[in-house]
């Protein structure tokens, strides 16, 4: 009976534990609106919404706008060392590109958003979970790192790495990311995709003078040009 007891104290102590970890995740979105959250785009697109608020979910929508530039959907407040979890759905229909920067700051005059960039690629789903660093002057593969100008292929994404479509499945994607330092961390339903360890690039020169890489805003974008459709849900932080 005392062993039972203990086991059951020990059970509780845990479940409390959980739900009070799981409570320092703070919600980024209400489900309602966008409040909260800023849209930027290039100038020639600056009255199309390419995000809106649909069946609880935040819908990025570039399907009825084929010669778009970039679009962007930022945090109002800005992160440094954090984890990220959220939930997006994808199609196979949908042939755009767009992914989740960290720790970027966007620019009023060159109308960019600088900053790494954890990719989300439905055409080619092995490249999800790896960065790309939209920073000006530098804008390379960063994970894996590969000189600039050079790609990355099929070959360098992790063996069994899963993806889910709308059309097959009704679950959704699960992506967390952890930045702490000059370290970034992403994974993809539970799969770790990322390890990176940025010293010396994203705090360098170039990265400090625009105020990126080390703190910054978190971003949602869609690439220029591309008919992308893509849902996100449940967006949770917690500052580390």
């Amino acid at each position: 009976m005392m062993n039972l007891r203990l086991k059951l104290l020990a059970l509780t102590f845990l479940s409390i534990i959980s739900a009070s970890a799981q409570d320092d995740f703070v919600s980024l979105f209400n489900g309602k609106n966008l409040d909260g959250w800023v849209e930027k785009k290039a100038h020639r697109d600056r009255y199309y919404h390419f995000f809106r608020v649909i069946d609880g979910t935040i819908m990025a929508n570039s399907l009825n706008n084929p010669e778009h530039d970039y679009a962007w959907l930022y945090s109002e407040k800005e992160y440094g060392d954090f984890e990220l979890k959220f939930k997006f759905r994808a199609f196979k229909t949908s042939t755009g590109n767009s992914g989740v920067q960290v720790r970027s700051r966007y620019d009023d005059e060159a109308y960019w958003m600088n900053g790494p960039q954890i990719d989300i690629h439905p055409p080619g789903p092995w490249r999800t979970g790896m960065i790309w660093d939209e920073t000006k002057g530098n804008q390379r593969w960063i994970f894996p790192n590969i000189p600039k100008n050079a790609w990355v292929n099929e070959s360098m994404q992790r063996k069994k790495l899963m993806f889910y479509y709308a059309e097959e499945t009704n679950q959704w994607n699960v992506m967390r990311i952890r930045c702490v330092g000059t370290s970034i961390e992403a994974w993809l339903n539970g799969m770790k995709i990322t390890n990176y360890e940025g010293a010396g690039v994203l705090n360098d020169e170039t990265h400090r003078s625009l105020g990126v890489g080390m703190k910054g805003h978190i971003a949602f974008q869609i690439h220029e040009k591309d008919a992308l459709i893509l849902q996100l849900k449940e967006i949770f932080i917690k500052e580390l």
